[in-house]
């Protein structure tokens, strides 16, 4: 099992940063250059909470080590957010497109302000059962889940601190372009 663990901070109210992770998605992607395209799949809201599903298409190069056993569409998830206003939280959920059944991702990013700094805490874990890798060889499933989760739990971490980058910038913009 691979911990996930990432602090940022941004220079902007608690309920501002909050809502932007929630709202504005598609505005984020030209500051995350790790992604090709995200597709809001579904948004519904109920009891005071959002939940959300996006699709992820994810850039970047696979290492060469890696080719033979993994594809692009290692570069590609599904996403389910449950989104909490009363506790400035998010729960998340991820499902890779490739080898599915054997990839368990999720985990919590919590909103903390302080003062007009928002502090994000990004926690999870992602696991790989080696039994559940349809089409590999008994005898590399071993092999091959130790190289995706590698290679995952590279990207992961480097993605949430990414995205965090982008609110920061997207809502610098935003601020700038109303000032002039």
């Amino acid at each position: 099992m691979t911990n996930i663990s990432a602090d940022t901070r941004i220079p902007f109210p608690c309920h501002l940063v909050y809502a932007t992770y929630r709202d504005k998605l598609n505005d984020l992607i030209p500051y995350m250059h790790n992604v090709r395209s995200v597709q809001i799949k579904s948004r519904r809201e109920e009891n005071g909470k959002v939940y959300t599903i996006n699709e992820w298409h994810g850039g970047g190069e696979i290492p060469a080590a890696a080719r033979a056993i993994l594809s692009e569409d290692m570069l590609s998830w599904t996403e389910y957010n449950t989104w909490d206003e009363s506790n400035l939280t998010l729960e998340w959920q991820i499902k890779t497109h490739a080898f599915t059944e054997a990839v368990h991702c999720g985990g919590k990013n919590q909103f903390i302000a302080e003062g007009d700094t928002t502090l994000i805490q990004s926690r999870g874990a992602m696991s790989i059962d080696p039994h559940q890798m349809k089409g590999v060889p008994w005898f590399l499933t071993g092999t091959i889940a130790h190289v995706v989760e590698d290679f995952l739990g590279k990207k992961i971490e480097p993605n949430l601190l990414q995205m965090s980058e982008g609110v920061r910038h997207f809502l610098e913009q935003a601020t700038k372009n109303r000032s002039l």
